[in-house]
């Protein structure tokens, strides 16, 4: 039988875990995920540059801090923050709406009639790698700019340029069920590490060549909450929670017990700081 699975098909199934898992943890984890990619936000927003006036598209938006945070630089702009998982923005629209400068819109990126040239930039924090056919998807969001609109987003460079996530699934593996190879390139927090990729995908989607800006910056798993806190997380969230889904409780205890020693060496009083690597890309419609 053949089991490949169809581009549609892995974008449907990124729709369900985002308002299913997915979205429970995400939504579970909150305000600590927000505090550990506090650094990954500011230099996304310093990166994006919006500016008074302007209409801003924020994608995969989450519980929406990138989106509450834009909606303070554009003045008498307007921010819509979108996302395909009702969870989040439901915790989203709790933190704060404004009709005249801040909505949020339970859509999909890849498939949504936005008004034609409706936005002057689009931005994204980790919310396009999950696109199961991204040069459709970005296709299809480049007739959402105007002319001259500009789009900026933050992803994930490889597993080995991001300690945060590499460290804790090491620990993790030798407790665990060998897992099959995966496509890198699927749908997935690494589907654009490969510079060359995101080039390919932006350019035939109608993009100007991207700019890609390495940036590499520290990032506290415990959010201020010490070792504990760290671990918490990381069975929630990231590389190793996925790893660690649907594990017998006594697998799970063993992984969490070599995550923890694993995690030690880099508490720093109540933080936990290991480094994560991020790309900055921007293109121009």
């Amino acid at each position: 039988m053949d089991s490949t699975i169809t581009d549609g098909e892995a974008h449907s199934n990124q729709i369900a875990y985002w308002n299913g898992p997915g979205g429970a943890a995400w939504v579970a984890q909150q305000a600590h995920t927000d505090a550990m990619l506090a650094p990954v936000a500011a230099a996304l927003i310093a990166h994006a540059a919006p500016q008074p006036g302007e209409r801003v598209l924020d994608i995969g938006c989450g519980c929406g801090a990138t989106s509450l945070a834009l909606a303070e630089r554009i003045g008498d702009g307007h921010v819509t923050g979108l996302d395909v998982s009702a969870p989040m923005l439901a915790v989203a629209a709790g933190r704060g709406s404004d009709p005249a400068r801040l909505t949020w819109l339970c859509a999909d990126a890849a498939a949504h009639a936005f008004p034609k040239a409706g936005f002057d930039l689009l931005t994204s924090r980790f919310g396009v790698m999950f696109f199961g056919d991204p040069t459709a998807a970005f296709a299809n969001l480049r007739r959402a700019v105007r002319p001259g609109g500009r789009l900026a987003f933050a992803c994930w460079r490889s597993p080995a340029e991001n300690p945060w996530m590499a460290v804790p699934l090491a620990a993790a593996a030798p407790h665990l069920p060998e897992s099959p190879p995966t496509d890198p390139t699927a749908p997935g927090p690494f589907a654009f590490a490969d510079p060359a990729r995101v080039t390919r995908i932006l350019t035939a989607a109608g993009w100007s060549a991207p700019r890609l800006t390495p940036v590499d910056l520290l990032l506290d798993l415990a959010a201020g909450g010490g070792l504990d806190s760290a671990v918490a997380q990381m069975k929630q969230i990231g590389a190793a929670a996925r790893a660690l889904r649907e594990q017998p409780p006594e697998v799970v205890q063993a992984a969490l017990d070599a995550v923890r020693a694993a995690l030690r060496p880099h508490v720093d009083g109540a933080a936990v700081r290991l480094r994560g690597g991020i790309w900055l890309v921007s293109a121009d419609a």
